[in-house]
């Protein structure tokens, strides 16, 4: 979760590190200034503003401190690269987006308490041995036209028994209304770590909250420890252990499907799950559809609209229009 600390550097001292420094930054910045930027640029892709603290968090650069990345905030903010408004900074100069963030913010308390219900409802679930809440919640951010998304982690072979079951619930119960029941990524124990290794998903893995069984995600974190190449700063919250109560349908569900009907049963919901995707989604092309589409025993994903390379793409000409805009170089 971000946390939203007050800035710990008194004016003093930030202004005597603007002097020393006013030189070095006529034609270039410094590295930490080309991290805070990216780090800004990466969030600009959701218009959402950080705070000094969450710029040092989700920095890509080791060996920095809070401390000197708010001296160098401060020089970015003398040189108009950054913009600073209710204590959020952006590359935009306008308060709308503070305003927005904040809004987004409190909404987001107000959903959190029924997303972990729901979490718990869905490791209710046969088969299922892990739930964690995901995308712009996690971040502890929602609007009004966001969904709940949860990663879920299944028992090996049955992968798709435990989704076709939530897929069910979801059409039959809630009316097929994804708003705060979003189940689009699955994964099973044994392939615990995620094959897109970039700043997008290392993101994602590093701001999951697990929800339910969190020993599990333990082992995804440490699974997925290649993320902390990316946020080496990012420190995952210690969550309180939590109590398990047994359910009476799923063990018997499970009992009476762990064997090889069972893992007949599963393939056959895949291959029926794949087969729609392909005749739904053949406009995308074969290598998109892996990415957004990646369908597997133990894998399942479904973004249809290609966020992770949406996104990916876009930090890329974001970089490139702001190197070009202010004539320099974030190396």
């Amino acid at each position: 979760m971000f946390s939203l600390n007050s800035k710990t550097v008194t004016n003093n001292y930030i202004f005597e590190q603007l002097n020393m420094n006013e030189t070095k930054y006529e034609n270039k910045l410094s590295e930490l200034g080309c991290h805070i930027i990216r780090t800004l640029i990466y969030f600009d892709v959701f218009s959402y503003p950080l705070t000094s603290n969450e710029i040092f968090v989700y920095s890509q650069m080791e060996n920095s401190s809070l401390v000197e990345v708010e001296t160098e905030l401060v020089i970015l903010s003398k040189k108009s690269l950054v913009f600073e408004h209710n204590d959020f900074y952006a590359l935009i100069d306008d308060e709308k987006l503070s305003i927005r963030r904040m809004k987004g913010n409190e909404n987001a308390k107000k959903i959190i308490p029924k997303a972990h219900r729901n979490a718990k409802l869905i490791g209710s679930f046969p088969f299922v041995r892990g739930v964690g809440i995901s995308g712009s919640l996690s971040k502890g951010y929602m609007d009004e036209s966001g969904d709940v998304d949860f990663f879920i982690i299944t028992e090996p072979e049955k992968l798709w028994i435990a989704r076709t079951l939530l897929i069910l619930y979801k059409k039959i119960f809630l009316l097929n209304s994804r708003k705060y029941f979003c189940v689009n990524y699955f994964i099973d124990t044994n392939h615990l770590e995620i094959p897109d290794k970039n700043i997008f998903t290392a993101t994602e893995i590093l701001t999951l909250i697990p929800a339910y069984n969190h020993e599990v995600f333990e082992e995804f974190l440490k699974a997925n420890n290649w993320s902390r190449k990316y946020l080496p700063n990012k420190v995952t919250e210690k969550d309180i252990i939590e109590k398990k109560h047994e359910k009476f349908f799923k063990n018997i569900i499970e009992i009476s499907l762990n064997n090889q009907l069972g893992n007949i049963l599963d393939s056959f919901f895949m291959k029926l799950t794949l087969n729609k995707w392909k005749r739904k989604f053949k406009h995308i092309k074969e290598t998109d559809f892996e990415l957004a589409l990646r369908s597997r025993k133990y894998v399942s994903k479904h973004h249809p609209q290609g966020f992770q390379h949406r996104v990916l793409s876009s930090i890329g000409k974001k970089i490139e229009s702001f190197e070009t805009i202010n004539n320099l170089k974030l190396n």
